[in-house]
């Protein structure tokens, strides 16, 4: 039942990723994910699913965009040197720091 809602929230940030907009400012890219994560969240989307799909997603950032501000710079230095299972622990770090800032809606 959330595999639609769920390809819509995963549609929605590729859409957004690939348009570079939430990726020029670092405090942009913690909202628009911190939105998608509590959305994720509020569906009843696993914590192990919103995390694999966050470690999914450093390695497609890592892989194809350049970083654009020192924060995604240092983020993808880290991701670079880290064996997979190092990921995956930055992933649900990034999870945990979006999911606690204040909304801003």
């Amino acid at each position: 039942m959330n595999q639609p809602t769920e390809s819509s929230i995963k549609n929605s940030v590729e859409q957004a990723v690939n348009s570079g907009a939430v990726l020029d400012d670092f405090s942009t890219w913690r909202e628009f994910l911190g939105d998608h994560v509590k959305h994720a969240e509020s569906l009843g989307i696993s914590e192990e699913r919103i995390d694999d799909a966050a470690f999914r997603l450093g390695n497609y950032l890592a892989d194809k965009i350049d970083p654009k501000n020192p924060q995604q710079r240092l983020l993808k230095q880290m991701w670079d040197a880290s064996p997979k299972e190092d990921q995956r622990a930055l992933a649900r770090i990034m999870v945990n720091m979006v999911s606690k800032q204040p909304t801003t809606h």
